[in-house]
């Protein structure tokens, strides 16, 4: 019997979020780590997971990120 050479498909590990910023600007899709979404308020949870992003990411290019103004789950 031949092994099938696609392999099953995991459970998603992450989950999507659309972030609005005080200046207008958006970024789509951005990843979360599902286990950094414990507990009951999962956007606040995402949202200081975005922020430290956003501070890692201004560090090394030197244009620092916004204020987030809003952050919601991406559409499926």
């Amino acid at each position: 019997m031949a092994l099938n050479a696609r392999s099953k498909s995991k459970p998603s590990q992450y989950v999507l979020f659309d972030v609005f910023y005080d200046d207008g600007s958006r970024t789509s899709n951005r990843k979360i780590p599902a286990c950094e979404l414990t507990g009951e308020d999962e956007e606040n949870a995402a949202r200081a997971f975005v922020a430290e992003q956003d501070r890692q990411i201004a560090a090394t290019s030197g244009c620092p990120r916004g204020d987030i103004r809003k952050i919601i789950r991406s559409a499926k």
